[in-house]
């Protein structure tokens, strides 16, 4: 969706700068690692190696655990997650994805929970992984500064931590792993740190994350509607309906995301799924009325509050962010954006054997099938 002056939602220009920087590391991270997938098989040669991951499961927990290990009570301090978010993802780590095992102290009783004594410890593929995870932001940090210049680069850093410092301080530095309504969701559990992390500098996509993440929380307290299913799958839906299989084309996000949202609004009263003909089959979404009203909420309430954000945070911070990104993501003198440059998978990636994108997400669709940033 484009403002009546051209130029897209600053929501968008987010979330196209940080999901490609996403793939761009992900890309790189399957290139050196060896792993394993479900439609697109295993590194030739790897003996049970982990399942392939994208950079948000690196950034809101595997990242935390050193090689020599952890205890459980330790993990869920660092990356700070409620009892119950820590019983899901240490299963997915260890049971389905193969990073990490979970060895539980002599003296502790059997249980389906896991001891907060118990040791976390990367298995061999796990250690291989966080290797080759540990240095891979800043190596892609410095492809952009390449790519962009160091002038343009360092204007966005600069301007997306002056706009972070003015945001909740307790929004982490990745985006949530959405779930029903594709909500972008803070987990509130106040769970103290018993072992202190070193301070480091903030990196480009844990800034461009918190402001997103911002920006998302603040839209859906107004919207029925998760930004999520508002930015790709209404902002597409036309009036006269949209071909369901047309949607992860127009909105560059996978065919099970689209699935989600779909659901979603079908379920809750915003649209009618329907054959496109008597015989045909074929299946077009069209907006009700409820529909029309959540997308012409999308259109007005980016705008909205990116008018806010320059009353509460300074016209010339968010003037400034905006600046930074359309040099970045939307360059007018520049067909195609350079953007795109860093997207290209390498020949042994998942991502060269399928069509490459149209489009970019206009939010993260970040699922618990591995956190890649189009739903994939």
């Amino acid at each position: 969706m484009i403002g009546m002056d051209g130029r897209p939602p600053l929501s968008t220009l987010l979330s196209h700068a940080l999901v490609a920087f996403i793939i761009e590391f992900d890309n790189e991270f399957e290139h050196q690692t060896p792993h394993r997938t479900t439609d697109y098989g295993s590194t030739p040669g790897a003996f049970h190696p982990p399942f392939l991951l994208s950079m948000v499961m690196w950034t809101k927990f595997l990242q935390f655990i050193p090689e020599e290990g952890i205890s459980v009570r330790d993990f869920q301090a660092r990356a700070q997650i409620s009892p119950k978010q820590l019983e899901i993802w240490l299963t997915r780590m260890q049971s389905w994805w193969r990073y990490v095992f979970v060895l539980p102290p002599a003296s502790a009783v059997l249980s389906k929970r896991f001891h907060p004594d118990a040791v976390i410890r990367p298995t061999p593929g796990g250690r291989k992984a966080i290797a080759v995870w540990r240095p891979l932001t800043g190596t892609i940090e410095q492809r952009w500064r390449r790519r962009f210049g160091a002038n343009i680069f360092q204007q966005l850093y600069d301007a997306l931590e002056a706009a972070a410092i003015r945001l909740d301080a307790a929004l982490p530095d990745s985006l949530p792993i959405l779930g029903y309504g594709l909500v972008s969701t803070l987990d509130l559990a106040a769970i103290p740190q018993s072992t202190p992390i070193a301070a480091s500098e903030p990196t480009l996509p844990g800034l461009l994350s918190k402001v997103l993440f911002a920006f998302a929380i603040e839209f859906e307290r107004e919207s029925q509607v998760s930004l999520a299913i508002a930015a790709n799958v209404l902002r597409v839906a036309s009036d006269t309906g949209v071909r369901v299989s047309d949607l992860p084309r127009l909105s560059g996000v996978s065919k099970e995301a689209v699935a989600m949202a779909v659901s979603f609004l079908e379920k809750r009263g915003f649209a009618i799924i329907a054959a496109e003909s008597p015989k045909s089959r074929l299946k077009i979404l069209r907006l009700n009325a409820k529909g029309l009203d959540a997308r012409s909420t999308y259109e007005r309430l980016v705008w909205t509050i990116e008018e806010g954000w320059e009353s509460r945070y300074g016209a010339e911070t968010i003037a400034k962010l905006r600046r930074a990104l359309e040099a970045v993501v939307w360059d007018l003198d520049t067909d195609p954006s350079p953007l795109l440059a860093g997207l290209q998978p390498y020949a042994d990636c998942w991502r060269a054997q399928i069509p490459a994108p149209e489009v970019l997400p206009h939010f993260p669709m970040i699922l618990h099938r591995g956190g890649f940033p189009d739903g994939s």
